[in-house]
């Protein structure tokens, strides 16, 4: 076996004890987040900020099988790293017997494999919230779909000769920052059964190019059907534990809880969701959607990370009775599906939502219940309309 790695001996410090200490490696606490607004607080500067870096996917892009690259939503928790991709490697180590270190060369000449998968921010929807977490405001649009080109993730875990014992499989990338006084590389953790999976892809294309700098370059992890915290870009070391990860990716940041103290659970795979294409054209601020009377057709897309979605449904206003939609096969696995309902559009204003169903009975709530980080909240789209 090998000497533990960085990524082994790193723990993420509990709230109190980042509160005796000032912060790890001597770094206070420079802003709060983790915490939810106060009645009446609108967006803070430090939200926007965050925003402008960011960007979710323009509604009208879900007419796209596949999310052209500058349409796909991004979220970037630190800086973008500037990476040579002729030093580069991916090692992998830790509870391994034959430790690799591999070039984007190494990796190109494995087998080669493309995936389509549906992506979307486990913080989709957190603006929605009330009382909101304070954090990147997302509202519905965090979400993309591409095609990935990599080689699989499981014969390099065997070829590295995994160690018996085996618990949790550590991602760590090159992107550098502090959270909550916290100094860290991004790390997240995936269960070592997960990791093992046939569908996780180490990615160095998205949809036939070369990875975008901001998508990951030189390389980033595919985990199909897992929120995109899960996704680890610009990838640098994969490391082997035999005790579960308690980095502060995966024991502090990402988990459901009601209450500071709260343990909460952990944020995993994505919740099924339905998302309208907008129908007409826009108020330029309000973004109301503007449609002429008549017979109308919606469409949009659903997903889930449990598997395919089974039924979308339509209701106008009450929210009460809803249409079934004509929904798509699932010819991808881990990608979207199509829908389409015809609506009799009648004068007036009136309130379009859908919600999904998935292959596991999962459905998409129209009252959305509240967690602290504002995660996997897949409350049901609503489209304001005014019928002309």
């Amino acid at each position: 076996m090998t000497e533990p790695t960085a990524s082994e001996h790193r723990r993420a410090a509990t709230p109190e004890e980042r509160s005796e200490r000032g912060g790890e490696a001597g770094v206070t606490d420079v802003s709060t987040p983790g915490r939810v607004a106060e009645p009446g607080e609108g967006i803070t500067v430090d939200e926007l900020q965050l925003a402008a870096r960011n960007h979710g996917l323009p509604l009208e892009a879900l007419r796209y099988d596949v999310t052209p690259v500058g349409l796909h939503y991004l979220l970037v928790h630190y800086d973008i790293p500037a990476v040579d991709p002729d030093s580069w490697r991916l090692r992998i180590g830790g509870h391994v017997e034959r430790p690799l270190a591999l070039s984007l060369g190494d990796l190109s000449e494995r087998p080669r494999v493309t995936q389509r998968v549906t992506m979307e921010c486990a913080g989709n929807g957190r603006a929605r919230l009330a009382p909101r977490p304070v954090s990147q405001p997302w509202l519905v649009e965090a979400v993309g779909t591409a095609e990935w080109t990599g080689t699989p993730l499981a014969p390099l875990l065997a070829e590295a000769g995994l160690g018996q014992g085996a618990v949790d499989v550590v991602f760590t990338g090159a992107d550098h920052g502090i959270e909550r006084g916290v100094e860290q590389d991004y790390e997240r953790a995936l269960p070592f059964a997960d990791a093992l999976g046939e569908d996780l892809l180490l990615a160095y294309e998205m949809n036939g190019a070369p990875l975008p700098v901001q998508h990951g370059f030189p390389l980033r992890l595919i985990a199909p059907g897992w929120y995109g915290m899960a996704h680890v870009k610009w990838l640098r070391d994969i490391t082997v534990l035999d005790r579960e990860f308690d980095g502060f990716q995966n024991a502090v940041a990402y988990r459901l809880r009601q209450q500071p103290e709260d343990a909460g659970e952990p944020v995993t795979r994505i919740e099924p969701r339905a998302l309208l294409i907008p129908p007409g054209f826009p108020d330029f601020m309000s973004r109301i959607r503007i449609v002429p009377a008549g017979q109308c057709t919606l469409e949009g897309r659903a997903w889930s990370g449990y598997g395919p979605v089974t039924a979308v449904e339509l209701t106008v206003d009450d929210g009460q009775s809803w249409t079934r939609a004509e929904l798509g096969a699932p010819e991808h696995p881990y990608a979207w599906q199509h829908f389409a309902v015809d609506w009799p559009a009648t004068t007036g204003r009136h309130l379009l939502s859908a919600r999904a169903t998935d292959a596991t009975g999962r459905v998409q709530p129209v009252q959305q219940p509240w967690n602290r980080g504002g995660f996997a909240n897949n409350l049901v789209q609503r489209v304001d309309v005014v019928v002309a």
